[in-house]
């Protein structure tokens, strides 16, 4: 068999490579390169990561390749993360590099000269009445089926995950028993893309500051100041400098570039039962009952906690009603759904309110 392994020169790739390698596999690797090279701070740590990916492919005596998807990346990732912070909406440029990048771009490129892709996500894939499911990783801890939720039936079909099968400190201990290169590399944090610069600077790049009111939601009651809509996000509690708190953010006016806030742990205006599912995107297929409530497990962010509620089917589209208050729903992340036993990912769909 044929195989395309994506290597970013952290550890779970580097395991991924070893375990098919194990298996009597030689894949080729390829690191996708999406830094700008024209801007030193948004140049991630391309450097690093193609010298252990590299080191890596040396030390199974397998192929290495670079494949460039830089100007693809920010016309279609990055451009989708500018823009919904300009709406007001809270983006997850993750999801979309999955979709869009790795599983998009690179198999028109490269990809689609191979028989199977494999990467390092902690997930795992089986077949049901002939047709192949996204499902979770052994390690819930890890399960990164969120980040994947926008996949294509095509995209899944294609995917090998050598990781589903383990836990965090197994592939550790294994990188470190087999002596692989990034054996004692740190996980990688937040956006790639960001390199040195952190999440707020970025958007300044493109957006600017503004300045305009915070206001405690309650009582009307002018608290402070903020620098623009944009650097905020529903939920938040960090960042507000307001004195007196805790303080969260529960809503935004982005014609008036006004921050809502609400003080207090149990203020109810930090929760929520339910938010509606825009543009619901099936993986594999739909496999609920038509005009029937469904119990489903979901994800509004990318936690190890899954939550338990029914998906409810609407002429607009899907409604997810939670059996716990859920706080902090912020419209733009994707709400992902799976089955009951939190088992299959089935898709997901952009949260409004």
């Amino acid at each position: 068999m044929n195989i395309a392994a994506l290597i970013s020169g952290g550890v779970d790739s580097a395991v991924g490579v070893h375990l098919l390698c194990e298996q009597g596999y030689k894949p080729d690797l390829f690191y996708i390169k999406i830094g700008m090279d024209t801007d030193e701070s948004l140049s991630c740590t391309a450097e690093e990561d193609i010298e252990l990916a590299s080191a890596t492919a040396r030390k199974y005596g397998l192929k290495f390749d670079i494949v460039d998807l830089q100007k693809e990346y920010w016309e279609n990732v990055v451009a989708y993360t500018i823009d919904k912070v300009k709406q007001g909406f809270t983006p997850n440029p993750d999801v979309m590099c999955n979709k869009l990048i790795k599983f998009g771009c690179f198999e028109k490129k490269v990809g689609y000269a191979y028989d199977q892709t494999m990467t390092g996500h902690y997930a795992t894939t089986c077949r049901i009445d002939g047709r192949t499911w996204l499902a979770t990783a052994k390690d819930p801890v890890k399960d990164q089926t969120d980040f994947l939720a926008q996949i294509d039936y095509l995209q899944v079909s294609k995917l090998l995950f050598p990781l589903g099968e383990y836990t965090k400190q197994e592939i550790r201990r294994i990188a470190q028993q087999v002596k692989l290169p990034s054996a004692q590399r740190k996980d990688s944090q937040g956006i790639c893309f960001l390199g040195k610069i952190n999440y707020n600077d970025f958007i300044r790049r493109f957006l600017g500051e503004r300045q305009g009111d915070i206001i405690e939601l309650e009582t009307g009651k002018k608290l402070g100041t903020h620098k623009g809509f944009w650097f905020h996000t529903i939920g938040q509690r960090k960042g507000l400098g307001l004195s007196g708190g805790p303080y969260f953010v529960v809503d935004k006016d982005t014609t008036q570039n006004i921050l809502y806030v609400s003080k207090g742990y149990d203020t109810e205006k930090q929760y929520g039962h339910h938010f509606k599912l825009q543009d619901f995107h099936f993986i594999t297929c739909n496999p609920f009952t038509p005009d029937k409530e469904e119990r489903i497990c979901f994800k509004i962010r990318h936690t190890d906690t899954f939550h338990t509620g029914k998906l409810i089917k609407s002429e607009h589209g899907y409604l997810v009603e939670s059996d716990q208050k859920l706080q902090g729903i912020a419209p733009g992340q994707f709400g992902v759904v799976y089955d009951a036993q939190a088992h299959l990912c089935i898709g997901s769909g952009e949260i409004r309110l």
